[in-house]
């Protein structure tokens, strides 16, 4: 019995072997001459299902039947060269660094928005509490200027790095001076140097829209280029076709 024991453990042995042989020349075939090849195409090739040979690869890279074989990161590609495994690391490495940059600016997205909202309702609290319509129609306005060019820079994070004189200066310093106004408006008695204080912050927060305004309209710049150059494009084409007022006249 025990000798019938160890033959059968033997043969079982013998058969895994012969079954691991006959499998690793089929992988060696479905790589059809290639330095890589993806678990699924491989899978196809034995028969076997995806999780089944990526578990027997690993056992065959780890037994030394693949002499330079490696598993990418996910298991899902066999690679038999170590010079495409270093190819391979080497763009990962440069996914990851991009991944980190991208993940970075995002993040610094997000937080320009958040600060940015924040400044917004700063000036929105200041308009509800100043008296006078002139200036809160300023105000409203600079509002409204303030909330495009937050929603620009949400739509198009490259712009983000062109804030940044914008939010580390001109809005707190806005805020500073609508809380400065909000302070002199309260004051039951409205002296020279109050009324003098006011009137300089009412002029400066005309010149701060104006500046506001050009730093929105430069957001859309290469917007407008686009549109300039399709358009340019279009007309030289219907032009060429013969299907404009000039090139008819031109065809006749």
């Amino acid at each position: 019995a025990v000798v019938l024991g160890g033959s059968s453990i033997m043969a079982w042995k013998g058969t895994s072997i012969l079954g691991r042989g006959k499998r690793f020349r089929k992988y060696v075939d479905g790589l059809k001459g290639r330095t890589y090849c993806s678990v699924r195409e491989l899978a196809e090739a034995v028969g076997k299902n995806e999780k089944f040979v990526r578990n027997d690869l690993q056992k065959l890279i780890k037994m030394g039947w693949f002499k330079q074989g490696h598993m990418d990161r996910m298991g899902t590609c066999l690679i038999v060269s170590h010079e495409t495994y270093k190819q391979y690391e080497e763009t990962q490495l440069r996914l990851d660094e991009r991944q980190k940059q991208e993940s970075a600016r995002e993040l610094e997205m997000k937080e320009m928005i958040q600060t940015g909202n924040e400044y917004i309702i700063q000036i929105k609290k200041s308009n509800d509490a100043i008296k006078g319509e002139e200036i809160s129609e300023k105000i409203s306005h600079m509002q409204m200027i303030v909330e495009k060019i937050f929603q620009r820079v949400k739509e198009h994070p490259e712009f983000a790095p062109d804030l940044h004189k914008f939010m580390e200066y001109y809005l707190p310093t806005t805020v500073k001076l609508l809380d400065a106004y909000e302070e002199l408006d309260k004051q039951p008695v409205q002296g020279e140097n109050i009324t003098n204080g006011k009137s300089e912050i009412e002029k400066t927060l005309d010149t701060l829209n104006v500046a506001f305004e050009k730093l929105l309209d430069s957001l859309f710049e290469d917007t407008a280029w686009d549109v300039a150059t399709d358009i340019s494009v279009l007309h030289t084409m219907l032009a060429q076709e013969g299907l404009t007022e000039s090139g008819m006249k031109a065809k006749d």
